[in-house]
């Protein structure tokens, strides 16, 4: 079995869910049930299904209580918000959700808010459901742009004075040049290339996401290629070069 490292408050790894695929469950302990055993193993995971559907505030404490105290969630905000209000007019689904993911207390890590590609920044309305995510939420809130609007100077600018932290995703979606941060905890999210959600990465890729890591201050780095079970088997490698 795989051991973890030490806890870190400032350094998170972990997985877009905490499905164990069966070639590498001998790398977990053989009891409990699937949160507890990749607990054992990462700090962190990141619930994606509250995109999709609400989730009972029992559930998300059960969750918590399922982990070690060090644990940490990144939990992805409603496509309700993000996808179909369009950023406006969600405040009931807002505060549905907050007193859902709230539950997790102290094991909230992150707040996900991943945008679609066709949603272009509109200032007013991105700093109004920021602010009303930092009345809500004291943990991280990231965000996960895919128009190239979001990643001008004004937009930069827009997420640092709001206190957000831009994901940086692979593969790339909507910008290029270099990768300009917005605050000191960075967010990186691997979906898999070349076939996103599928492919896994090659050792020096992962050499590569390691030596930008350990140069960031601190960090959340999530594995999103899940829909062939690779990516438990690159965060358990990613995590064996940060040893």
């Amino acid at each position: 079995m795989t051991q973890p490292l030490d806890p870190s408050p400032d350094r998170y790894l972990g997985c877009a869910g905490w499905t164990l695929p069966r070639a590498a469950a001998d790398r977990f302990p053989a009891e409990g049930s699937h949160l507890e055993r990749y607990a054992a193993v990462f700090n962190a995971v990141e619930i994606n299904s509250s995109f999709y559907r609400p989730h009972q505030p029992k559930t998300y404490e059960r969750w918590a209580a399922s982990t070690p105290a060090h644990f940490r969630f990144a939990v992805k905000l409603p496509k309700a918000i993000t996808h179909e209000a369009g950023l406006v007019g969600a405040d009931e689904t807002l505060a549905r959700f907050a007193g859902e993911a709230g539950a997790l207390g102290e094991k909230l890590g992150c707040i996900l808010v991943q945008l679609p590609p066709k949603l272009a920044l509109d200032p007013a309305a991105a700093s109004a459901l920021f602010a009303a995510l930092h009345a809500r939420f004291t943990c991280l809130i990231a965000c996960e742009a895919r128009h190239a609007s979001w990643f001008d100077e004004s937009a930069t600018r827009l997420l640092r004075e709001a206190g957000v932290t831009r994901v940086l995703a692979h593969p790339v979606v909507a910008y290029t040049g270099p990768f300009v941060p917005t605050a000191p905890t960075a967010y990186v999210r691997l979906h898999g290339s070349p076939r996103i959600y599928y492919s896994s990465y090659e050792p020096q890729q992962l050499a590569d996401v390691q030596a930008w890591l350990a140069r960031q201050p601190a960090s959340w780095c999530i594995f999103d290629n899940t829909a062939s079970g690779a990516a438990v088997p690159d965060a358990l490698a990613l995590q064996a070069l940060g040893r």
